[in-house]
């Protein structure tokens, strides 16, 4: 029999073995102790108070119980005369699906178009140190997509769309740390995900999988409403029973590319605005309220989110993708764009914090961009990120500006140190920012600085442009068959679909989505 009991402790007691034994010991009979085991099933912090507490559920199994993990590292290969299902985009919502497909039977072909994750790193580096921005190959595009080098948070709020615990069991099988299985928000680090991606890729391709990097989808084989595979590099042709569309939410060619075939798209809800970085002793202190965080104790981070009016015009102010302990880097995926994203390593050891603080961006932002139909958000992205490429004068570097400064309307002539490898120019975030987004962000992070006192104060600075937080474009598709409901075959996925926002809503789609290929190629004995 198993039995889960929860605990309020203290943080000494949570993140320590040893404590943890002498307290659960002290909590049960001697013949529970004697005749069960425990696991640490979640843990959480409650830092509202000045008693910083810990919440914790403990599991007692029988001695006998085995914790070994039910997902396994290998699958059964696949037949010489499987179906084929072409998975566009080795994001965690294609190699996902990927697997997912192997389980079912299904041949899956991955068809990258950039790089595997070790050559990945050389244009990484480029960016950084030499400004110079591969377009397939980037901080968005690559094996792993744009979540292997970023914060790999694993946390979801949609725990109603699949088995959670499943792919954190995955990650866990291919190098993750297991407490990723009880944190209230896991995390593996972007300098663990690249082997974990590695070795997933690995696995594929020794059950049967293929994956082909260097290989952009540069047009879709259509015949009579039916997908019958892809164009690569305009030359070669991949075939499929069906294909699943997982290529993130910064292929724009491959928007463009539907609008272009007349493939059905709509626009979508998005946000943009800036990064703000402090340092991590400072955020400690704010969201701690000591001098000095003790070891024992994470890294601290916060969750922001407010309702700002302009101009009688409510609109939605919030954190995205808070990075503590972490970095900010660039995300631009051509060399005329300034894109800043945030990541941690998996210790959170870096001596700064940085989050997104974006604003909603409303239907009536996007009316001079009208004449692109369901493509006006995207290019409205993409004026902003070449509008402050300009004022770069073409380089990677980022504006910059003391966050008390652009709340009073002020240029910043200097800045903090910072993260950011590419260097900071600082100035006005208002040179580039039209007034829909400036104003909002500037009310909503004078109420933040009511929420967390100084947090908005000149301690910090912003750093711009912060555009890539979601797809501005969906991809419709049949809710229950999971199809595009004019055109047969295509399986529209993940976060390029406008069907997930981070690694695990993309990756629990990614399986959804192959078990509904899989009843259709199949049958209905197989998949959802």
């Amino acid at each position: 029999m198993i039995e889960f009991k929860d605990f309020i402790v203290s943080p000494e007691i949570a993140y320590s073995k040893e404590l943890l034994d002498q307290f659960i010991k002290s909590e049960v009979s001697t013949n529970v102790w004697n005749s069960t085991q425990y696991r640490l099933e979640k843990k959480s912090l409650d830092a509202r108070s000045r008693q910083i507490k810990a919440n914790i559920r403990i599991g007692f199994y029988p001695k006998d119980y085995d914790f070994s993990q039910s997902f396994q590292a290998t699958f059964p290969k696949v037949n010489s005369n499987a179906k084929r299902v072409l998975v566009i985009g080795s994001g965690p919502a294609g190699l996902f699906a990927a697997i997912e497909l192997l389980k079912l039977g299904i041949k899956p072909i991955i068809i990258e178009r950039g790089k595997d994750v070790r050559e990945r790193r050389r244009d990484l580096a480029a960016i950084n140190r030499h400004d110079l921005v591969n377009a397939d190959s980037n901080y968005c595009f690559g094996e792993g997509g744009a979540g292997t080098y970023s914060d790999g948070k694993l946390y979801t709020r949609s725990t109603k769309r699949g088995d959670i615990k499943a792919v954190l069991e995955c990650f866990v099988t291919f190098g993750a740390n297991p407490d990723i299985l009880f944190e209230a928000h896991p995390h593996i680090g972007t300098n663990k995900l690249p082997g974990i991606i590695a070795a997933m890729r690995n696995a594929i391709v020794e059950a049967g999988g293929e994956v082909h990097f260097h290989a952009r989808v540069t047009d879709f084989m259509l015949k009579n409403k039916v997908i019958r595979g892809v164009i690569v590099n305009d030359e070669q042709e991949f075939v499929g029973e069906s294909v699943l569309l997982a290529t993130g939410h910064s292929a724009r060619d491959i928007f463009q590319l539907l609008q272009k075939r007349g493939i059905d798209i709509e626009s979508k809800s998005f946000a943009m605005g800036v990064r703000i970085e402090h340092s991590q002793g400072m955020i400690d202190k704010l969201q701690y309220k000591v001098d000095k965080r003790p070891e024992f104790l994470p890294p601290a981070s916060f969750s922001l989110v407010t309702q700002t009016k302009f101009k009688g015009i409510q609109r939605g102010v919030f954190s995205f993708c808070m990075c503590p302990g972490g970095f900010i880097v660039p995300s631009a995926t051509s060399q005329n764009q300034v894109v800043v994203n945030g990541m941690s390593p998996s210790r959170r050891d870096s001596k700064y914090a940085n989050s997104g603080i974006v604003v909603s961006i409303l239907p009536e932002d996007l009316k001079d961009y009208s004449s692109h139909g369901a493509l006006a958000g995207m290019y409205l992205q993409e004026e902003l990120e070449q509008k402050a490429n300009a004022l770069a004068g073409g380089t990677q570097k980022a504006i910059s500006q003391y966050t008390g400064d652009f709340i009073q309307g002020k240029t910043s002539y200097s800045g903090h140190e910072t993260s950011y490898v590419p260097g900071l120019i600082p100035g006005d975030m208002r040179t580039f920012l039209p007034e829909f987004l400036s104003e909002p962000l500037a009310l909503g992070l004078a109420d933040f600085n009511r929420k967390i006192p100084h947090f908005s104060s000149n301690i910090g600075q912003i750093i711009g442009l912060e555009s890539r937080t979601s797809s501005p474009v969906k991809i419709p598709r049949d809710p229950e068959s999971l199809e595009h409901p004019s055109i047969q075959g295509l399986f529209p996925c993940g976060e390029g679909g406008g069907y997930a926002g981070g690694i695990m809503s993309a990756a629990l789609d990614g399986i959804r989505c192959a078990q509904a290929i899989s009843s259709k190629i199949l049958g209905s004995g197989h998949g959802i």
